[in-house]
């Protein structure tokens, strides 16, 4: 436990963060979902732009690194790609 102001105000702040991280981690990972379980190339191609505004929202926020989020478009517009194969 923090003994002083200062660090309890630090352990508010983080988990006022952690709170806030975990809402857009989150919606990121329902709408990534939302593409990959598509069962038709429509419903994918409708869901992408959500997902794709998820991500980009984490990324900016700092929740997920950019090169993830870079990561995770590719696999989802692959995903989306092959649906109707």
């Amino acid at each position: 436990m923090p003994n002083n102001e200062q660090a309890k105000k630090r352990l508010r702040q983080n988990e006022a963060r952690r709170a806030d991280n975990k809402v857009v981690r989150t919606s990121m990972r329902s709408a990534m979902k939302r593409v990959l379980r598509a069962t038709t190339p429509d419903e994918a191609s409708q869901a992408l732009p959500e997902a794709f505004k998820r991500v980009d929202k984490a990324a900016k926020r700092k929740v997920i690194h950019d090169n993830a989020a870079a990561r995770f478009k590719r696999q989802l517009s692959l995903a989306a790609r092959t649906k109707g194969q």
